[in-house]
Formats: C-alpha cells, structure tokens, sequence
C-alpha cells in the first residue's frame, strides 16, 4: 500500500491518480497520522437509472395554464431585485 499526505492530494494529483489507475490502494495521512484510504472506483451496472419526475405536470399543478406577460415579469424581477 502506498502512502500520501493531505498536501499529496493537493498538489499532486496526477500521481495519486497513476497510482489508483494501476490498482495501487493509498493510505492517506495528515500530520504523520492516517485518516483515510484511497482505492480506485469500480464500474457500477446495477441497471438503467430511473425516470425522471414528470416537469410539466408539476408546472401545470402549480401554474395552471397561466403565461405571465413580459411586464408581469419586469414586475416580478424588479420586486426580487429591489430596484424601481
């Protein structure tokens, strides 16, 4: 197992990553002490991701079928803005 501090990690990532890259698992360590191991992440296949939630009813449950104007907009976004 290969070692790497803190500032390893830092600024020199690329040879932490070579390492990792060739199967090396990283003991890291701050101040002469471990805190953490590193290893290489495997390839995760558990299936499709799941669908994505349906927008547009959500929109049309919260907003109807209304459209705002562009002055309705102006309005709203000088009210959050605080201009005049």
């Amino acid at each position: 197992m290969k070692t790497a501090t803190v500032r390893d990690l830092r600024y020199d990532f690329p040879k932490i990553e070579s390492w990792l890259a060739g199967g090396e698992e990283i003991l890291i360590t701050k101040h002469a002490k471990p805190i953490a191991r590193l290893t290489a992440a495997t390839a995760v296949t558990e299936g499709p991701l799941p669908p994505l939630p349906d927008f547009e009813a959500r929109r049309k449950k919260t907003w109807g079928d209304r459209f705002f104007t562009q002055a309705e907009v102006d309005e709203m976004r000088a009210f959050e803005t605080g201009e005049p």
